[in-house]
């Protein structure tokens, strides 16, 4: 059984913070919740006045959220070029079996990402020792905030094409 939250100390704290953040539920949807029941037919559909698909949009924030994960932990990382390496092409498609797995990477990312946090061997604060200036807690933000406002955005997205179960 977890700690009540008035036992933790400061540092458990903001873990757990953090960790809900990454998560959601808070103030925003899951990716989980956004992609629920998401009708197989429409994945590879356009709304109105959007250059990209539903699944382009879902594929990008794994491809973003794989980056942040690989920026914290490679020592050897190279940047990707922007925004070309961050989205699929123009033209890419999946079938539902693609969707999943998309979905899946984007899940086991963020694991990867809680797992940080919650190592206590893990300084928040540090600079990464390959980015100077750069630490586990400002990627950890940059990660949540990307995939809360993508997450949103595929959420309204899926209410104008009127694609919420009834």
């Amino acid at each position: 059984m977890p700690k009540p939250l008035q036992n933790l100390t400061d540092d458990e704290r903001e873990r757990h913070e953090l960790v809900k953040l990454l998560k959601g539920r808070n103030a925003h949807m899951t990716l989980a919740d956004a992609a629920a029941d998401f009708p197989s037919e429409q994945i590879n559909s356009r709304p109105p006045n959007v250059p990209y698909t539903f699944w382009h949009l879902v594929e990008h924030l794994r491809i973003a959220q794989a980056d942040i994960l690989d920026f914290i932990i490679n020592p050897a990382y190279e940047a990707r070029d922007w925004p070309d390496d961050y989205w699929p092409a123009a033209d890419a498609w999946t079938d539902e079996a693609g969707w999943r797995n998309t979905l899946a990477a984007f899940e086991e990312d963020m694991g990867q990402l809680v797992a940080i946090v919650e190592d206590p061997a893990n300084d928040l604060y540090a600079e990464l020792p390959h980015a100077p200036g750069y630490t586990i807690y400002r990627e950890i933000m940059v990660a949540a905030d990307h995939n809360a406002y993508h997450t949103g955005e595929l959420g309204i997205l899926r209410q104008v094409m009127d694609l919420w179960p009834k």
